[in-house]
C-alpha cells in the first residue's frame, strides 16, 4: 500500500467583483484570492486490486463520501485520465474549514486529491495538465492548486500571481447557514443595481446581505469586514472578532503563500 497526506488550505476573498455573464451560465469574476492557515487534511492510500474503486471517509457528517463529494469526482477524473482501471483508491478527509462557507473547502480538498494522486503515481500529469483537470471541476481549484495571493480572472480558472504580503486575518461564521454558490450568484442576477454595490470589496456579500441577519449583525458589528466568497463566513485583517453566541470564530490567522501540498 502506498499513502500520501496532503495539506489543503481555506482561501478568501480580498475582492471579489462581478464583471458578466458567459454563455455557459457562469459568470466572470475579477477577485484577488489569498490562501490562509486554515486546513483540511487527505490522506489518500493505494492499494492494488483486481477492479477499481474509490472509498471516501472522514471526521465530518456534513458531507456526502460518495460520488456527489468533489473529492469524489477529482479521483475519478484523475483516473479516467491516466487510464487507471485497477487499484483501490482509498481517501479519508479530516475536516476542519467550515462547510458552505465562501472559504474553498470543497474545492481545496479537490485541488489535493489531484495533486496527492498524481504524487502517488509518479507525476504521469505536469502542471498544466493538472490544471486543465482543475478547471473542469470548477471554479477555485485553478487558485487552490497554486495558492498564495492571485488575481483570478474567468471563472476564476485564470490566474495572475500577486507579490505575497503578511497579514493577521481572523473569520467568523455563523453556525447554522451556508450559502452556496448558486444562491449567491443567483441572487446577484436578480438584484436591481444601486450604488451601494460599489461600496462592497464583495459584490456577492452586497447580493445577498439585506437576506440575512445574521450577516448584518457581523456587517454593524465590524464595518470593516468583508465577507468571503459566497459567504457565509466574513473576515478582518489585522484584528479579532469577538466570541458572539449563534457564531463560529477562528482568530489569530495569517495568510501563507502555498497552495496544496504534500506533508
Amino acid at each position: 500500500m502506498k499513502q500520501i497526506k496532503i495539506q489543503c488550505p481555506a482561501k478568501i476573498n480580498l475582492t471579489l467583483k462581478i464583471t458578466g455573464k458567459r454563455d455557459d451560465g457562469f459568470h466572470n469574476i475579477d477577485s484577488i484570492m489569498q490562501t490562509i492557515n486554515l486546513f483540511d487534511y487527505l490522506t489518500i492510500s493505494l492499494t492494488d486490486s483486481n477492479e477499481f474503486k474509490i472509498n471516501l471517509s472522514g471526521n465530518s457528517t456534513e458531507i456526502p463520501y460518495n460520488e456527489k463529494n468533489l473529492v469524489y469526482k477529482a479521483a475519478k477524473l484523475f483516473a479516467e485520465t491516466i487510464n487507471l482501471s485497477t487499484s483501490q483508491i482509498d481517501i479519508y478527509i479530516e475536516k476542519n474549514i467550515p462547510v458552505a462557507a465562501g472559504l474553498a473547502g470543497g474545492s481545496t480538498d479537490a485541488a489535493g486529491t489531484l495533486y496527492g494522486l498524481n504524487k502517488l503515481f509518479a507525476e504521469p500529469l505536469s502542471q498544466n495538465e493538472l490544471h486543465s483537470l482543475c478547471a473542469k471541476l470548477g471554479s477555485d481549484l485553478n487558485f487552490c492548486l497554486e495558492g498564495g495571493r492571485q488575481r483570478t480572472l474567468g471563472r476564476g480558472e485564470i490566474l495572475e500571481k500577486l507579490p505575497f504580503e503578511e497579514f493577521e486575518v481572523s473569520l467568523i461564521k455563523p453556525i447554522n447557514l451556508g450559502i452556496s454558490a448558486k444562491e449567491a450568484y443567483t441572487k446577484f442576477s436578480n438584484k436591481i443595481k444601486d450604488d451601494l454595490r460599489n461600496t462592497f470589496a464583495n459584490d456577492l456579500e452586497w447580493a445577498v446581505i439585506d437576506d440575512y441577519k445574521e450577516l448584518q449583525v457581523i456587517k454593524k458589528l465590524y464595518p470593516k469586514s468583508i465577507m468571503s466568497g459566497s459567504g457565509s463566513t466574513y473576515f478582518i485583517v489585522g484584528s479579532n472578532f469577538d466570541n458572539l453566541k449563534g457564531y463560529v470564530t477562528f482568530n489569530g490567522l495569517k495568510a501563507i503563500e502555498t497552495g496544496v501540498c504534500e506533508l
